[in-house]
């Protein structure tokens, strides 16, 4: 009914693992019905010479105590293996998961990326996985260990007598089938109940990342508001679904448990009829007061269940999205790069327009033009962050398409406008760019981006921590550091995407300079607003509204009066703007 490897993404040995579990639950729910038979058996003890007039049996009493001391020490060693079986490799198992989940999330396009918050992202990462921690170690076991125990009782009170058993579990197909055939209903409203989660989980993000901007204009109150209605909206549609859930497993629990009632009406017409010993009718009066105890677990598992499914769903989806895919055992032979006749879209909507482009090897190439005209989605296109829509991308004459992005991605290096550095030391965020570097070339790599002299003057120098994205360094600084990376990685191709863009101009020139020797004898694409920082580069490529307007040298441009000699004046004229002039 359930296939709960793919449902929950399990491993084979997390399967096998999980089977374990449920067998070992078994157990340990059989050595509990010895104590209890043994208890049955005492009570048929002591009433049969009350009843048949026989003699007191003192010795089978002795051996049914005996038999039930071995029982209490056998459920102990069962339960001791139920949780090293069901919670230890639960717990391991949600590890493999998480992690599983944090490789395939890196895998992704960025496409991916576009359609996802960063707040479901997290949710599937920490919550869903925490609720298959949850099922594989609380709810599935229990469920289907109680569903093969309840099984095997039932089979065996069928022997010992049939008619009795029939009205012991008469109830029992109504009492599921009121939860199955109500599970439409507790899907709806444990699905909204979800729902109202993520939205929550999307406002404390949201609140959090945009706090500075909460207190500077004043919108405490107003944010605060809509976290707080969330808030208010997940309690109401957690409470109706759990009351709605409640009040079907109340219904199912009390008509299952009516079966008391039914055994004591057919035992009391079968007694009256001769049909049935005191014993036997004794026998079932006690087993039915105690009998439903599995079948009021699954019960109460099964809706349980039923809601960890929803809300592990995200999750399944998340496995299911298609990595981008190619050759890993490739080798280029030049990095020069050719685009021929590409498009692109965003969420259907273009961006780049039948573009072609030669990139040559070992030059500098900038792409400058208008806000939204293309430029950082050609670098990212490069890449392969994206695939194109139509056309193709050519490095060294092999299409990247047909290139395992993993693979590509050796072949290049990147620095971004927008630094990301890790909450670790300065020596391990410049590692990044070559995880077996040792500490002479990280030295060196930081001498060439002009930050050994900062980094050296930091508290512990190259062992300081730099807080979450290098909060306590400056923006010159956490930029020298990703060129630090950049230049440890040795990289034959390089992205600069508006490198130098938000620096003042001490820093930029330290980090022109460190520029300078990152694209030295390596393919370089520059992505750059200031006009004048690229008017020597090799190759300038002006991009307006996606297509490809002009091309050629910064001389060469200006000359041609057209859309670049345009910017560069409108530039060069905002160069004497001040406050107040």
């Amino acid at each position: 009914m359930f296939n709960l490897k793919k449902l929950f993404g399990l491993t084979d040995e997390g399967y096998r693992n999980f089977k374990r579990g449920v067998f070992a639950v078994v157990l340990s729910n059989l050595t509990l019905f010895i104590t209890f038979a043994v208890i049955i058996q005492t009570i048929m003890a002591i009433l049969n010479p009350l009843i048949t007039g026989s003699a007191f049996d003192r010795v089978l009493i002795w051996k049914l105590f005996g038999v039930g001391l071995l029982g209490a020490v056998l459920h102990i060693i069962a339960g001791r293996n139920e949780y090293r079986k069901t919670y230890s490799t639960a717990y391991g198992e949600a590890e493999k998961i998480r992690l599983a989940v944090a490789e395939h999330i890196r895998r992704l396009p960025l496409s991916f990326f576009n359609r996802k918050d960063l707040s479901e992202l997290t949710t599937n990462m920490m919550d869903d996985c925490t609720s298959v921690e949850h099922v594989m170690s609380h709810v599935a076991p229990g469920m289907f260990a109680g569903a093969i125990t309840s099984v095997l009782v039932t089979l065996i009170l069928c022997f010992f007598d049939w008619r009795m058993a029939l009205a012991l579990f008469a109830a029992l197909p109504l009492s599921f089938g009121i939860i199955f055939i109500t599970r439409k209903i507790q899907e709806r409203h444990g699905r909204r109940s979800v729902e109202a989660k993520l939205e929550v989980s999307n406002q404390v993000q949201e609140y959090l990342e945009g706090i500075k901007v909460v207190k500077a204009f004043g919108l405490s109150g107003e944010r605060w508001d809509a976290l707080k209605d969330a808030m208010k909206t997940l309690t109401r549609r957690a409470i109706v679904f759990e009351g709605v859930a409640g009040v079907f497993i109340s219904l199912a629990s009390i008509i299952l448990q009516s079966g008391m009632g039914l055994v004591i009406f057919a035992g009391v017409n079968l007694l009256w009829n001769g049909a049935l010993d005191p014993i036997r009718f004794l026998v079932f009066v006690l087993i039915s007061a105690k009998i439903y105890g599995p079948f009021l677990v699954l019960l109460t598992l099964l809706p349980e269940f039923f809601f960890y499914l929803l809300s592990t769903e995200r999750m399944r989806k998340l496995r299911e999205e298609k990595l981008l895919s190619g050759d890993e055992n490739v080798s280029l032979p030049n990095c020069t790069i050719e685009l021929k006749n590409i498009s692109f879209a965003y969420n259907e909507q273009d961006v780049i327009k039948n573009l072609s482009l030669d990139i040559p090897q070992n030059g500098v190439t900038a792409l400058v033009g208008p806000s939204g005209s293309g430029k950082s989605t050609i670098s990212r296109l490069i890449a392969r962050f994206w695939d194109v829509r139509e056309g193709e991308i050519l490095i060294g004459g092999k299409n990247i398409s047909g290139i395992d992005p993993e693979t590509l991605l050796t072949y290049m290096s990147f620095v971004f406008q927008d630094v990301t550095l890790f909450n670790d030391t300065v020596m391990n965020n410049i590692r990044i760019g070559k995880k077996d570097a040792d500490n002479g070339e990280v030295y060196a790599a930081a001498k060439m981006a002009r930050c050994d002299e900062f980094i050296r003057a930091l508290p512990d120098g190259y062992n300081t921590l730099i807080g979450e994205n290098g909060s306590t360094l400056s923006g010159g600084e956490r930029q020298r550091i990703s060129i630090a990376r950049a230049l440890l990685k040795n990289a034959p191709v390089v992205l600069l995407d508006e490198a130098t863009a938000s620096l003042d101009p001490e820093n930029e020139t330290q980090i022109q300079e460190a520029i300078s020797a990152l694209v030295k004898n390596r393919t370089v694409i520059v992505i750059a607003h200031r006009l004048r920082t690229i008017l020597d580069a090799d190759k300038i490529a002006v991009l307006d509204r996606g297509r490809l307007v002009e091309e050629g040298t910064g001389e060469e441009l200006l000359a041609k009066n057209g859309l670049f000699a345009r910017l560069y004046r409108i530039q060069q004229e905002s160069l004497g703007w001040s406050v107040g002039g």
